[in-house]
């Protein structure tokens, strides 16, 4: 009999704890770009480093920083998301839309991280970025930060490419190398594991230069070493755009796990620079971002004043952003 009871008091016992275990299990989702990207990478940098401190990161592929930002604003289950610095830009400044003025009202910055650079792949026909003027250039698809910052450059350099299919890397590669179009854009962090594992010197192809006066002025400028890419032998100049950490907490509902994986980022940049993409090297948690308000739930300091609540193949879906965009650009 007292042989029974003990076994019922351990088997409580387990089950209790195994509760209290599942019980202090977190979770989050962040959403970051397609899956030969720097930004997917980035994410699963973040997903290990939680692992180790208790908290469960579901990693979520998609096309960019404009399916990423209406998706951290709308979608449950992504309350994080990387989203590049001109699509906040443009989000916060399309005052005539009140959509997008909704999502600037509630999408928060976490931390500024990286810079994407500008990538120009393109036959060897192309020696300087004014030679796209009528060309064939792909420039990403409709939600992706791709898209934007590339009728940007094109839109501030006058330069006027004779197509802009917006189609996806895979496709716009292949469509590259079979002679299809002249030259794709692709905003990322170097390396990108689609340009260094599915790019060789066969496939004749290089960077074009970026060093428009115009686009500089708008955009700063950055180098892409050379070697960076297997088949890239000299340095290429160009421009680049921030990648920002972004989040929308509906009510505070997740405030003190996001603000616990700010403070595990902070804590542990030499782990993520040692164990993760070269990007990390470069990045400065300390750096602020200007006409955008902070996610307060970063700010430990504020969690005592909080009230909590209780927990509770790709087809474009509607997004604000996206169509704002199409209307500025595709009018």
């Amino acid at each position: 009999m007292v042989k029974k009871i003990m076994v019922v008091t351990v088997c409580w016992t387990v089950l209790f704890a195994a509760g209290a275990a599942v019980a202090e299990q977190r979770y989050l989702g962040i959403v970051t770009g397609n899956l030969k990207g720097t930004a997917h990478q980035i994410g699963m940098d973040l997903k290990a480093l939680f692992k180790r401190n208790n908290i469960h990161l579901t990693v979520f592929n998609s096309s960019g920083s404009v399916e990423n930002i209406y998706a951290v604003y709308q979608r449950p289950g992504n309350h994080l998301g990387l989203v590049q610095s001109d699509v906040l830009s443009f989000v916060g400044k399309v005052n005539s839309d009140h959509r997008l003025r909704l999502i600037a009202d509630k999408i928060k910055w976490v931390f500024p991280l990286y810079d994407q650079e500008i990538h120009i792949l393109a036959r060897s026909t192309i020696a300087g970025f004014g030679d796209l003027e009528g060309k064939r250039v792909a420039i990403g698809h409709a939600e992706s930060g791709t898209f934007l910052t590339s009728q940007l450059i094109f839109e501030i350099s006058g330069i006027s490419p004779g197509q802009m299919p917006a189609i996806d890397q895979l496709d716009a590669l292949n469509k590259l190398r079979a002679g299809e179009i002249d030259a794709m854009v692709i905003v990322d962090g170097a390396p990108i594991e689609r340009l260094a594992l599915d790019v060789s010197a066969a496939d004749d192809l290089h960077l074009v230069p970026v060093t428009h006066d115009d686009i500089r002025s708008f955009y700063p400028a950055s180098l892409i070493p050379a070697g960076t890419y297997p088949w890239q032998a000299s340095a290429v100049e160009t421009v680049s755009v921030k990648i920002v950490l972004v989040a929308y907490d509906f009510r505070n509902h997740h405030c003190r796990t996001i603000g616990t994986a700010a403070r595990l980022m902070i804590e542990n940049m030499d782990w993520l620079r040692f164990n993760g993409h070269p990007k990390w090297q470069s990045v400065d948690l300390k750096t602020t971002l200007k006409d955008w308000e902070r996610y307060k739930c970063a700010d430990l300091t504020v969690w005592d004043d909080l009230e909590v609540d209780s927990e509770s193949s790709r087809v474009r879906k509607p997004n604000p952003v996206a169509d704002a965009i199409e209307a500025m650009f595709l009018r």
